[in-house]
């Protein structure tokens, strides 16, 4: 990098600069909209506007990128302008972002832009973003009219009731409660327990974040508790109850069942948020152990998620030595997946054709991981990270896989020596495929992974997903012991599904045949044949007949896509029903993950 600066004197480049910021205000603009809306909608039970909302914010950054590249191209003819320009604009940029709330996302927005203006090979790192260049630590010091990113307070033992209640009403919510005495009861009760009989220290205080996270019919109080040197989560889920009131329906005290709440596997949170790094170092004081771009995907904030994973990724790299290897478990027909052995991750691409008997597309299949990021994938699909052209050091691949990506997916691979650039692939957290898993499980473990494999299932169908392909190698198990499925190629809408019964033999021959006696529509599903590649395993067999036999039964698969086609909301919890109190909140068909 130049060590000396260019002068700043290009009046285009300061004119570019105010664009770009411009576009990224206007973003944020709407997308904190659209998140302050999420109480109103909770307040008026309207459920599916706010899943609507959570699905079409998802779109918004690209929207603007959109519209600030035209904006780029038609006022300032970018494709005709040298690298000095570029330099120079961006240090314009850098001055406009001195006191703004969010430079780190107005600094992911500048490179999105630029990386889709200039061609790849004057992509230079004096000109984008490639490490920040403001801290977004003590944002909020000198910006008085900013809403605090949490409000401290500090009971004592004898007003901790008093304090419970006075949390829950500070956010206002225009809704009765049903019991929210006796709700705040049954939390101090478990919070004294957390606290296990400890004195109060003379620092003790509940911090509680100033906005609530809204997801499908939940809003969530997101706080910490501090006595001495002991520091724990306290989270309030709040629901509606079968006559409209609301109820605390538990509180959440540590930090495993807060990880559940905020899971890869569950959709975006709406939060209204001014200085959102003040959310995410908050949060981390929760979640030590969750890396900063998973903070910001639960928030919505995605992009910024894929710079920090990115960043985190080259990171690892360079302070690593290991080679990328094909991933561990079968081989899938679509995708080739490999892995960094050291590295939590794994890398899907897509491959160029597939054998029979898949009959898809290279654009069917990205639709359908579409579908899957604007979904509600209540706790049970992974969250997936999709780039386009990545360069990868050439040296750190296994020969092996340099051979088989040519081989299958050569039109998404480029060799220029010292690099392999991946034109398009998927990044997803790593899990143990369940095949594997189970193969390796004490009989104990086979029986809880074999019973979630089923509750992953139903879980899916109460989100109106069939997941198609219904093998154990589709799904992964989490470090929580969470069934997740990960393969979704063949995912289809519940509701576009026709589950019928195997008809009859007609002869004794038609039972010995290889293929079926019977006609086979394209969206026909057969439950009954489930167990024929599912259950082969008689412990398997075993334990899945005691829990999900259910699932075998095309009368239990039409009873659910009735359910769905009614607009019923099933209950998914992002926590451990036996945390629940028993209030009566949320009836089955009333709060959805």
């Amino acid at each position: 990098m130049n060590p000396f600066p260019p002068r700043l004197d290009s009046q285009l480049a300061y004119d570019i600069a105010r664009a770009l910021l411009d576009g990224f205000n206007k973003h944020y603009r709407l997308f904190r909209e659209v998140s302050r809306a999420a109480k109103s909608r909770f307040e008026a039970s309207d459920w599916a506007a706010q899943q609507r909302a959570q699905r079409e914010r998802i779109a918004f950054y690209d929207l603007r990128v959109d519209e600030a590249v035209e904006r780029m191209q038609t006022e300032f003819d970018v494709a005709s302008l040298d690298t000095g320009v570029w330099h120079q604009a961006k240090l314009h940029y850098i001055g406009l972002l001195t006191d703004h709330l969010q430079p780190e996302l107005a600094e992911t927005f500048f490179n999105s832009v630029t990386t889709k203006v200039l061609r790849r090979e004057h992509f230079h790192n004096d000109i984008l973003f490639v490490r920040p260049a403001l801290s977004t630590e003590y944002i909020e010091y000198d910006e008085p009219a900013a809403q605090p990113t949490y409000r401290a307070y500090y009971p004592t033992r004898a007003t901790l009731r008093e304090t419970l209640t006075r949390i829950v009403h500070n956010f206002q919510l225009q809704r009765p409660f049903a019991d929210l005495d006796g709700d705040v009861g049954r939390v101090l009760q478990r919070l004294e327990h957390r606290l296990e009989g400890a004195r109060l220290r003379g620092n003790f205080q509940i911090q509680v974040l100033s906005s609530l996270f809204f997801r499908n019919k939940g809003a969530y109080v997101v706080g910490r508790v501090i006595n001495g040197y002991q520091e724990f989560p306290l989270v309030l889920p709040i629901l509606h109850d079968a006559c409209g009131r609301l109820a605390v329906d538990t509180v959440l005290l540590h930090e495993d069942d807060v990880l559940l709440l905020f899971s890869f596997a569950r959709a975006y949170f709406l939060v209204e948020m001014a200085v959102p790094a003040a959310y995410v170092q908050f949060l981390r004081s929760l979640m030590p152990r969750k890396p900063r771009s998973e903070l910001y995907n639960a928030l919505g904030l995605a992009k910024q998620g894929k710079t920090l994973f990115y960043r985190d990724f080259l990171y690892h790299l360079r302070h690593s030595s290991d080679a990328f290897t094909t991933a561990p478990g079968i081989k899938g027909m679509v995708m080739l997946v490999f892995n960094l052995p050291s590295f939590p991750f794994v890398f899907k691409v897509i491959r160029d054709f597939y054998p029979p008997p898949k009959e898809t597309t290279r654009e069917q299949i990205q639709a359908k991981y579409l579908l899957v990021k604007q979904h509600d994938r209540v706790g049970r699909m992974a969250d997936t990270l999709e780039y386009s052209n990545v360069a990868f050091p050439r040296e750190r691949f296994d020969p092996a896989l340099i051979e088989e990506l040519k081989a299958t997916c050569g039109s998404q691979v480029e060799d220029d020596g010292s690099l392999l650039v991946i034109r398009h692939c998927y990044i997803e957290r790593r899990m143990i495929p369940l095949n594997i898993y189970l193969r390796e499980a004490t009989p104990e473990q086979l029986e809880a992974a074999v019973v979630d494999y089923g509750n992953a299932l139903k879980d899916l169908i109460a989100a109106n997903i069939f997941p198609g392909d219904m093998l154990w190698k589709n799904f992964g198990v989490t470090r929580h012991g969470k069934v997740v499925f990960y393969d979704y190629d063949e995912i289809e809408y519940i509701t576009d599904c026709n589950f019928r019964r195997v008809p009859p033999p007609r002869f004794e021959e038609d039972e010995l045949s290889a293929e079926p006696w019977y006609a086979v529509g394209p969206h026909d599903v057969f439950p009954e044949t489930f167990a024929a590649f599912l259950l082969g395993d008689p412990d398997v067999r075993r334990v899945f007949m005691a829990h999900h036999a259910d699932l075998l039964d095309p009368a239990y698969w039409s009873a659910q896509q009735a359910r769905n086609r009614a607009g019923q909301l099933i209950d998914v919890f992002p926590y451990d029903p036996a945390l629940r109190f028993e209030t009566g909140a949320a009836q089955p068909d009333k709060e959805l993950s």
